[in-house]
């Protein structure tokens, strides 16, 4: 806050007046109406026999910045926490949680920091690109250890932060190196990604991918747009467990996609914040993204270790861009440096070990599939139990049957804004405006109450 003390002594009143006139129009601020010198802004003192009147101004210099709208996610969380109902669901964050409905961390966690414990590990800097052990099995994690793109060292990698960090990083190196290019994102997508885009100036636009009308995938009109797209876009794919829908091409429709971005040129960019996270399988829910690299085709793919690993505030991920050749994937490797230096300087220490020390140590590895498998397990034992529930409940006919084909943390309802509300304001449900739930906050125990209120908001509200 700016203060500004004006002293007037030994003036007559009317010079008083014409100096007070004189500084109003410079310290005016807001409406016309508002006055410069509020009545309880002056104070008047007396020394040696003069009267002093001193004039606080405070003014901030942030006057001009508006409020920000709320989180449409995380906003849902401080409207869950607010409720003192008992009934009470928060399926608006996609967080892991158990049958109880408890965050869960993950007992290969534990048991990878008690490594970094008893080795006595410090705390010292990074290098700009992160721990080296990390990014070299998060690549392997990724396309596969004995991989050929891997081998021929065609894959730059540096650690982000998180998905979101990795995704903000890749963005970076699109505006910079293909000045004016358009980057394609699903409609709808997850809720960040716009966000991204803008704040890094890449000018994006969307394709066609949620159907309403059969609360499924709109595959002809994804094909549409991705052709009449600009030649060399970018086109941003969901590896797999698409967000928010839930809804995943098939491998025949993967391979479709595939020919339409080789023939218009396009670059293809994944984002994977769920690999063995959706299916129980790590190799499953890759084969996306492997099957665009055994094509000889360049990508860019973001990872996320905040699902599949738990480790949600540790904030670790990466950028990998796959090239042509060796030494172009060393020149954008030094770009992603030189870019990620002035935002963060250098990645988080900690979950990077985690991961290291996960997918490094065999018996560790085997124990994290082990519990993926559970997880993803869970979550698909809700998803037929609450499909059951409306199947049972729902005297119409209606087919819920989309709920089973959708794969991952999340299911699209089909609801819209108002019903969406209904299940807040009536059933103390907590989700996303645009019909989302995450599954991973809902327990076997919740499922008939939760399909009471999808049944209530779908048929009695508009």
């Amino acid at each position: 806050m700016a203060s500004t003390m004006f002293s007037l002594a030994s003036v007559t009143p009317s010079a008083s007046i014409s100096l007070q006139d004189n500084l109003r129009p410079k310290l005016k601020l807001g409406t016309s109406s508002q006055r410069a010198f509020p009545r309880k802004d002056f104070m008047k003192a007396k020394s040696n026999g003069r009267t002093t009147m001193a004039v606080a101004v405070n003014v901030s210099r942030f006057e001009g910045i508006t409020m920000a709208p709320p989180d449409p996610i995380l906003g849902v969380s401080e409207a869950f926490k607010a409720d003192t109902n008992e009934l009470k669901l928060n399926l608006g964050v996609g967080a892991y949680r158990t049958e109880d409905l408890q965050p869960y961390v993950l007992n290969v966690v534990k048991k990878a920091e008690n490594l970094i414990l008893e080795r006595g590990e410090n705390k010292e800097y990074l290098p700009i690109e992160g721990l080296a052990a990390f990014n070299k099995v998060t690549a392997e994690l990724l396309f596969g250890k004995d991989n050929p793109v891997l081998q021929q060292q065609r894959v730059a990698t540096i650690q982000g932060l998180s998905g979101t960090g990795s995704l903000r990083i890749a963005a970076a190196l699109i505006e910079r190196y293909f000045p004016g290019s358009k980057i394609l994102i699903s409609s709808p997508t997850w809720g960040n990604h716009k966000n991204i885009f803008n704040d890094a100036r890449v000018p994006w636009s969307e394709y066609r991918y949620y159907d309403p009308k059969t609360v499924g995938l709109d595959f002809a009109g994804m094909i549409e747009d991705i052709k009449a797209a600009p030649e060399g876009s970018f086109i941003l794919l969901h590896g797999c467990a698409h967000n928010p829908t839930g809804i995943d091409p098939t491998p025949e429709q993967w391979e479709k996609i595939a020919d339409v971005i080789q023939e218009k040129n396009h670059i293809p960019f994944f984002d994977v914040a769920y690999q063995g996270f959706a299916s129980g399988s790590l190799d499953e829910d890759a084969s996306s993204v492997r099957m665009f690299a055994a094509r000889g085709m360049e990508l860019l793919v973001a990872q996320s270790y905040s699902k599949n690993l738990g480790l949600y505030g540790e904030r670790i991920g990466a950028i990998n861009v796959l090239c042509s050749s060796a030494d172009a994937a060393t020149r954008v490797k030094s770009q992603l440096k030189r870019l990620a230096r002035p935002m963060y300087s250098n990645p988080p220490i900690h979950g990077a070990k985690i991961v290291a020390n996960v997918v490094g140590t065999p018996e560790l590895f085997s124990e994290w599939k082990e519990e993926m498998e559970m997880m993803a397990g869970r979550i698909k034992s809700v998803r037929q139990k609450l499909y059951d529930s409306l199947s049972t409940k729902d005297k119409s006919g209606k087919d819920w049957s989309f709920i089973l084909k959708q794969i991952g943390m999340f299911s699209f309802t089909g609801l819209n804004k108002a019903q969406s509300e209904n299940m807040a304001d009536k059933w103390h449900v907590y989700m996303t405006k645009d019909g989302r739930i995450s599954l991973a906050g809902l327990s076997a125990a919740k499922c008939e109450y939760l399909a009471d209120a999808i049944i209530d908001s779908y048929y009695n509200v508009s």
